[in-house]
């Protein structure tokens, strides 16, 4: 698929990597981006800094919204690519011994990283796969996973949801072949980001760097690289692509 001649839509696109993606397809791709996210502000932002995007504000959690929002696209555009990189990074034990009231994990915190994760990418991508099929377009969903769906200790929630992920992509890549519609994700391990640094400590990422063969974080633009070669190759289908720097959990 030549990137220039598609509609890509992305997910969580206020956010530092979206916003990042946003600009990437833009300025080094010419492709139409249409950009969703929760927050009206932040994507008002980044429309401000990038006016060739279409911006849409949308609960990807709640099912008529995005079921809305592709109905009202529809009338403009044939979208091609998704992105479904709309999430929340949470760390918490299952157990805090810090914790005596109440040492088990938060319910609340769970159901949060579970709808924001997993409910958001099955959405987007349950409606934006009906679509591409009821428009005869030729396309791929490539959902961001993390290196976490392995088990990542202090992680329940993220790992669950993440390893959901990547279940769904492996399911749509064998559904929507025949639709010549492709389902891809891809797992970044630690990267070199603001939502990185809350999640974490700068001791725990400093003890990560280190077992990562080549001792550094990654950047978006790794990211950003290994998703222009998924659109653009045809035959990738059904697989997680970890961008990882070699680390194993």
């Amino acid at each position: 698929m030549e990137i220039s001649k598609q509609t890509v839509f992305i997910t969580g696109a206020a956010g530092n990597f979206g916003s990042f993606l946003c600009e990437y397809f833009v300025n080094n791709h010419a492709a139409k981006v249409i950009a969703t996210d929760i927050d009206e502000a932040k994507l008002k932002e980044l429309h401000k800094r990038i006016p060739q995007i279409e911006i849409r504000v949308c609960d990807l959690t709640n099912r008529a919204n995005v079921s809305d929002l592709m109905n009202n696209l529809a009338q403009q555009y044939k979208i091609s690519v998704v992105i479904n990189n709309a999430g929340w990074i949470h760390s918490e034990p299952l157990v805090n011994l810090l914790n005596k009231d109440n040492p088990a994990h938060n319910f609340e915190n769970w159901d949060k990283v579970i709808k924001l994760n997993l409910y958001s990418c099955f959405n987007v991508g349950a409606e934006g796969a009906a679509l591409m099929v009821k428009q005869r377009t030729k396309g791929c969903i490539i959902n961001i996973s993390s290196i976490a769906a392995n088990g990542n200790i202090g992680q329940t929630a993220y790992a669950a949801a993440k390893a959901g992920v990547e279940a769904m992509t492996k399911t749509w890549s064998k559904e929507l072949g025949m639709f010549k519609i492709r389902s891809v994700a891809v797992a970044p391990g630690f990267i070199d980001t603001p939502s990185t640094h809350d999640s974490l400590s700068e001791t725990v990422i400093e003890k990560w760097k280190k077992q990562i063969p080549i001792s550094s974080l990654g950047n978006v633009t790794h990211i950003a690289q290994t998703l222009k070669f998924i659109i653009e190759n045809d035959y990738v289908n059904g697989k997680t692509i970890a961008v990882d720097g070699g680390l194993i959990l």
